[in-house]
């Protein structure tokens, strides 16, 4: 990903930078440390680029958080800054090349976009961990429709689909570069035709990061219209029976299981898969009733928020653990005399946010965004108001 090697130059220049920059907006220093964020707004978007000094460098790269999904703008924003500073540069990977990496992201969602958001056609679908995306343009394509979305947290995979989208014109297909085991509470109950999951990693060591589990199936059932289903696709043996069990442990629910089913499209992983002859299941939920519509409204604000000298001396050192949900203030940067940004996980043990908190003297907020609605992710941000309060 993008990133630049510098001469070491002297870091206050930053200071002297800041008043008349185009693009950098703070500096943030960390309490122990020599590695510094600095705030970037560009087009429109927030996010922080990361100076970590080498033994005889400094490297300057993006911050994993807060990664906008457009590659370019990463580069122009560390190109920019690297001018104004007028560094000199070792070595680079920032060349732009806006024919190659144009994209349709007009299709292109945000998290936060679904607090408040019209779907544009009656029928909706969603398909979780498209990869090369074979199918989910096929089925956008055969079925104009429906909006399909796509959900998929790996960032290259979700930027060659929106190319496609572009290169095929397709206008009913939303990419989220996001964890479906987050994305489905922000949706409303009784919204989706169907749920595909084909073919997720089997996590056979790690089965706390698979995405089918308890939780994950409620939720599918809750945003299902009745007779809607989900759609389990899986060349693990493990996988199959771990979901058969998963689903079996709901009170009330349809369950229809075939094995090697030719499906109209094939990816290209499964076709790998067939010339080695394995075996393919495919597990059907199927919603069998309406949900209740989610009526629980979530404040994520920080209106009582505001920083106090001495403050990130107080925020516990260590994770805090509660029941079902955690907190773990990770790194604590100043800004300036009179705010502060805080580096921040917590949430679920299996799904946890990453956030960075921006304190300030007047007002305070979640830098970029704020987290996914959930219970569990609101009992953690009132944890984290007490810690930040007291």
């Amino acid at each position: 990903m993008p990133h630049i090697k510098v001469k070491p130059f002297d870091k206050e220049k930053i200071e002297k930078l800041l008043p008349k920059s185009e693009i950098l907006t703070f500096r943030a220093k960390p309490l122990s440390g020599e590695d510094e964020l600095y705030g970037v707004v560009l087009e429109g978007e927030e996010f922080l680029l990361h100076l970590k000094p080498e033994s005889d460098a400094y490297l300057i790269k993006y911050d994993k958080v807060t990664r906008p999904l457009k590659v370019n703008l990463l580069k122009e924003a560390i190109e920019r800054t690297a001018n104004e500073l007028k560094l000199e540069i070792l070595s680079s990977n920032i060349t732009i090349h806006p024919g190659k990496s144009a994209y349709a992201s007009a299709y292109e969602k945000k998290i936060e976009d679904f607090e408040e958001i019209t779907f544009p056609k009656e029928k909706v679908c969603v398909e979780v961990g498209f990869g090369s995306g074979r199918h989910l343009l096929y089925q956008a394509q055969k079925h104009p429709d429906t909006l399909f979305i796509g959900l998929e947290i790996h960032t290259p995979s979700a930027q060659q689909v929106l190319k496609q989208i572009d290169l095929l014109g397709i206008d009913n297909i939303w990419v989220v570069n996001y964890d479906a085991r987050l994305f489905l509470e922000m949706l409303p109950s009784n919204l989706l035709e169907k749920i595909y999951v084909h073919f997720p990693v089997p996590w056979d060591k790690k089965p706390h990061r698979r995405v089918i589990s308890q939780a994950f199936l409620e939720e599918s059932i809750r945003t299902l219209k009745a007779g809607g289903r989900l759609e389990l696709r899986t060349d693990s043996n493990n996988y199959f029976w771990y979901a058969l069990e998963t689903f079996f442990a709901l009170p009330k629910v349809e369950v229809e299981v075939r094995k090697n089913e030719a499906l109209e499209v094939t990816s290209k992983y499964e076709a790998r898969w067939l010339k080695m002859e394995k075996d393919i299941y495919d597990v059907y939920v199927t919603c069998k009733e309406e949900s209740e519509e989610k009526k629980e409204r979530l404040d994520f604000n920080f209106n009582i928020v505001k920083y106090r000298e001495g403050q990130e001396q107080k925020l516990p050192k260590k994770p805090v653990v509660f029941y079902g949900y955690f907190v773990h203030f990770e790194r604590v940067y100043k800004i300036g005399d009179d705010a502060m940004l805080v580096k921040c996980a917590f949430g679920s043990f299996d799904r946890p946010e990453h956030k960075y908190i921006l304190v300030g003297k007047e007002q305070s907020r979640y830098f970029v965004s704020r987290p996914v609605k959930t219970r569990v992710n609101h009992l953690a941000h009132q944890k984290i108001v007490e810690y930040l309060t007291h």
